[in-house]
């Protein structure tokens, strides 16, 4: 059985350019793109390894069609079969260039303006409007290399535009809160946040509708970017990385308040040492900061890199200034109430 307008020989001939632009494209991947794969990978030519890994095996298709597009020179093909199968290859073309684009751009966003020390924050908002933006350009020179008018198009694309944005207004919202909060760069991913609501953790990621926030107790939980833009907000990570942790604590009027220092002193430079090793700018404070009805009142003031390493931190300070107290003969006060019968 054969395409009206076409010949089995030349169903053959397309058959044939076909493998062999196939076995073409296999060959210069396992050979040429294997090999600098390989080098890349071993000298970490960054550039070239995201580049290689964006096309893929992307060389393979092209080469098939190209040996497709030189049978369809070769015969003489009908008028209709000829047009058909060029709108295909035209189709098949644009939509694996479009793939390997946006592969292509998509990495160099991780890579370079995502990346740590790259000017954008961490998040999948600037990946995924990447994605869209090649998407469209993709879709737009397909329709043009078809010959099809895309002022139309771009004119429904407006019209319809402000349809969906009036339906979507949500979503929309969530979207520019979402840059907004990003281009702002007073929240960005890692950093620990406690919101006036009370939801608090470390954030994971800022999304085009959401922010993902993990909790100490390994949760997850998932705030709107318009709630997030119009709440107040605690970042623990802002202006400064380490976390300064207060611990108050109180001992008996008869201390000796300046031996009382000094030991929670050593005894919090100790704790600092051995939990938080990679803190070498800080030393530990102690500060006396008040009389209470049964004691002195002091405060310690200690560092933490991360939210979470106040918690072990506060619990080995406790311990060992109690264990030190009771050794120095430092005693910890508490109230008693005493009852005078008249």
């Amino acid at each position: 059985m054969t395409i009206p307008g076409t010949s089995a020989a030349e169903i053959g001939i397309l058959a044939l350019y076909t493998a062999i632009g196939f076995a073409a494209g296999w060959l210069l991947d396992l050979s040429i793109l294997g090999t600098l794969r390989g080098v890349a990978k071993k000298r970490d030519w960054r550039p070239w390894r995201i580049t290689l890994k964006g096309l893929g095996h992307m060389p393979v298709w092209w080469l098939t069609l190209s040996g497709a597009a030189v049978a369809l020179q070769q015969g003489t093909w009908g008028t209709l079969p000829a047009l058909y199968a060029n709108r295909t290859l035209v189709v098949l073309a644009g939509v694996t260039v479009t793939i390997a684009a946006m592969r292509i751009a998509t990495g160099f966003v991780r890579g370079y303006a995502v990346a740590e020390s790259g000017p954008l924050p961490s998040t999948s908002i600037f990946v995924n409007l990447t994605r869209i933006a090649i998407v469209l350009f993709g879709a737009l020179i397909i329709l043009n290399a078809l010959n099809i008018s895309i002022t139309p198009v771009l004119t429904a694309l407006g019209v319809g535009g402000l349809a969906v944005a009036l339906a979507l207004q949500d979503t929309l919202g969530n979207l520019f809160a979402g840059l907004q909060i990003v281009a702002s760069k007073q929240v960005r991913p890692g950093d620990y946040l406690l919101l006036e609501t009370g939801q608090e953790g470390s954030v994971t990621d800022i999304a085009w509708r959401y922010t993902t926030l993990r909790t100490q107790a390994n949760n997850l939980v998932v705030v709107p970017n318009s709630k997030l833009g119009q709440a107040i907000i605690t970042n623990f990570q802002l202006p400064a990385q380490p976390l300064s942790v207060i611990m108050e604590f109180g001992v008996a009027y008869s201390s000796d308040l300046v031996q009382v220092q000094a030991v929670a002193l050593d005894v919090a430079a100790r704790v600092m040492a051995e939990m938080q090793p990679d803190i070498t700018d800080w030393e530990p404070l102690v500060r006396f900061s008040g009389f209470g009805e049964s004691d002195v009142q002091a405060v310690a003031v200690l560092r933490v890199l991360e939210y979470g390493d106040q918690y072990a931190l506060r619990s080995e300070f406790i311990k060992n200034l109690h264990a030190r107290f009771a050794e120095e003969g430092i005693e910890f006060p508490f109230p008693q109430r005493v009852v005078h019968q008249a």
